[in-house]
């Protein structure tokens, strides 16, 4: 990871050094896990002191909560797009699990800490990310239960489809690495024809 990509990741941060330390931060999540690693640790990555963490962030868990609740918001954003520029729910959903598919796996090891060091997040910094999360689950979940009744799905708990649908997304960011195969497009646009005939549609 570059620092260019820093701010692509994170275009609203500023300074730039509260990115460095964002993009530091992922690094030594992904590699060490969130409680094995420490404040020097991110400090380091950064080319910075440990003093120099404290400027932008009160701890490391205000790290790890600027961290996963951008990442959601991406993700939430993605969803929210397609819903706005689709209107058929065969399409929708395809073209859902086709973007946050690809999402995770282009993004996979941002994707890896957003999505599985969440848990090591204070209770009032968690709530917040895991009312994105319940936005994004709705989301779905409407579009599934507006196909199921449109009789194009055969699902009988849209909550538990919509769920499923979400985690085999989330799980690409586990296993995807530069050296996959598939690019994050064709992943994607293979997870979505999978998530369709999961669905019950018609997939020609």
């Amino acid at each position: 990871m570059t620092m260019s990509l820093s701010a692509e990741l994170w275009p609203d941060v500023q300074p730039e050094t509260a990115r460095r330390l964002m993009l530091a931060g992922v690094e030594s999540f992904a590699q060490r896990g969130y409680h094995a690693t420490t404040t020097r640790d991110i400090a380091s990555a950064a080319g910075m002191s440990p003093a120099a963490l404290y400027v932008h962030f009160p701890s490391k868990a205000a790290l790890l909560f600027a961290i996963s609740r951008s990442g959601h918001e991406q993700t939430l954003s993605v969803v929210q797009s397609v819903v706005a520029k689709v209107a058929d729910p065969v399409e929708r959903i395809r073209r859902i699990v086709e973007d946050f598919v690809a999402w995770h796996a282009r993004r996979h090891t941002v994707a890896r800490v957003v999505q599985y060091e969440l848990h090591a997040l204070p209770d009032e910094e968690f709530e917040v990310v895991a009312d994105l999360r319940r936005k994004i689950e709705r989301i779905v979940r409407d579009v599934i239960t507006e196909g199921t009744e449109a009789g194009v799905f055969t699902v009988g708990d849209p909550r538990t489809a919509a769920r499923a649908v979400l985690s085999l997304g989330v799980d690409v960011a586990r296993w995807y690495t530069e050296r996959s195969r598939k690019t994050p497009k064709a992943l994607g646009e293979e997870y979505g024809e999978l998530v369709l005939r999961m669905l019950g549609a018609k997939v020609p």
